[in-house]
């Protein structure tokens, strides 16, 4: 089983970083305007979350990856949190409340899921 999951993540976050540069747009639209260079910031995680998904992959640097990718994902809270600071109802799903609840909640299901493969 863990084995399954480790491949699930893994695929995960490397696709997960594979569409920041894809979609880059969609990502930026995630980060709060009072954090600077939102674009090189987009590219750079991109790199971070496929080199950590490529890491959870393989078997014997699977630790390691998982508690990067544990970190990682525990990064971008900053940003969900912001979006229910800021959360408006006439918004896009994912900036009204119960959209950045979801943002908040689906990303510690990954925060403890990494952190379950990496111990």
């Amino acid at each position: 089983m863990e084995t399954i999951a480790a491949m699930a993540l893994g695929c995960l976050l490397v696709g997960a970083g594979a569409m920041h540069w894809i979609t880059p747009g969609y990502f930026r639209s995630l980060v709060p305007g009072w954090m600077p260079w939102a674009g090189p910031l987009v590219a750079v995680t991109g790199g971070l979350d496929a080199a950590a998904g490529t890491l959870v992959l393989v078997p014997g640097t699977r630790a390691l990856g998982a508690s990067a990718a544990a970190l990682l994902i525990s990064g971008y809270m900053v940003s969900h949190v912001d979006a229910l600071v800021h959360a408006r109802g006439d918004a896009r799903f994912l900036d009204t409340r119960a959209g950045a609840v979801a943002r908040i909640a689906v990303n510690a299901v990954y925060i403890a899921w990494a952190a379950a493969l990496a111990l």
